[in-house]
């Protein structure tokens, strides 16, 4: 009977299955996890606001663990500039974690928020296939302020981080396109743990189980595959370039369907 309905599920949102797969692979590679598009493309159906936040965390979650194992398998971890981001983000995005907003307000918060990211990344020339370790800079404060500002953010909205993270540290000249992805990945899935059970404690939290585990299962694929391109085949330029489409994409499509 879970069987028939799983499959029933399935066949019934196979085009959801199919863009999540897409997506997961598209945002690993860059370090993401995906979860604004994935709100993009839950908002177009029929489950809940709480429903959708709470897919989102969890595939999120699903994608980014998988990415954060390769990239410490990878030796692209440099904990002593991660632990100031995630310091004051981690209890900040379970607070926001606990706080209501619009869904209109904040898909239109995103998208321009995001649109703006993707300009300036395109645009910015400073990053080179070989820069020298020296040149990145480093501000324990400004990267504690950072991390507690995103965190707070993407815990009240049911995001990672990430998508501001990633644009913020390249701007920043923070470090190696990689190591930027790398930290976004471990960013986003302290963050979307973090966000995740500050909604949990919520009332009004809630969640659809059998379609959220077809996204989790189908998101894990993609992902795996997503990271491995990210470590194996991308080099930085094509890093910040794939970075900065994937966000543009993101923001019109959120923009077009809440301002027009």
């Amino acid at each position: 009977m879970e069987f028939v309905l799983l499959l029933n599920t399935f066949t019934s949102n196979w085009e959801i299955v199919v863009l999540f797969f897409l997506i997961a692979i598209l945002y690993a590679s860059v370090g993401f996890g995906g979860g604004s598009s994935y709100l993009a493309v839950l908002a177009l159906t029929s489950l809940t606001f709480t429903h959708i936040r709470a897919i989102a965390l969890l595939c999120n979650i699903v994608v980014v663990s998988g990415g954060t194992y390769i990239y410490i398998k990878n030796k692209l971890f440099n904990w002593k500039k991660i632990i100031p981001l995630v310091f004051m983000s981690i209890p900040f995005a379970f607070f926001g974690g606990y706080l209501k907003i619009s869904q209109t307000f904040f898909f239109i918060l995103l998208g321009i928020t995001l649109l703006i990211a993707a300009i300036l990344m395109w645009t910015s020339k400073y990053i080179t296939k070989k820069s020298k370790k020296n040149n990145f800079k480093r501000s324990t404060v400004k990267d504690v302020s950072y991390g507690g500002t995103i965190g707070f953010v993407s815990g009240m909205v049911g995001i990672g981080g990430g998508i501001f993270l990633s644009p913020l540290l390249h701007l920043t000249k923070w470090d190696t396109p990689k190591r930027i992805a790398a930290a976004s990945s471990f960013f986003i899935l302290v963050n979307s743990i973090a966000g995740l059970g500050g909604q949990y404690l919520n009332p009004n939290f809630s969640i659809e189980p059998t379609i959220t585990l077809i996204l989790m299962f189908t998101v894990l694929i993609g992902g795996q595959i997503g990271s491995r391109l990210s470590v194996k085949l991308i080099s930085p330029i094509k890093l910040k370039k794939a970075t900065a489409l994937l966000i543009a994409f993101v923001a019109l499509r959120i923009l077009w369907k809440y301002l027009m």
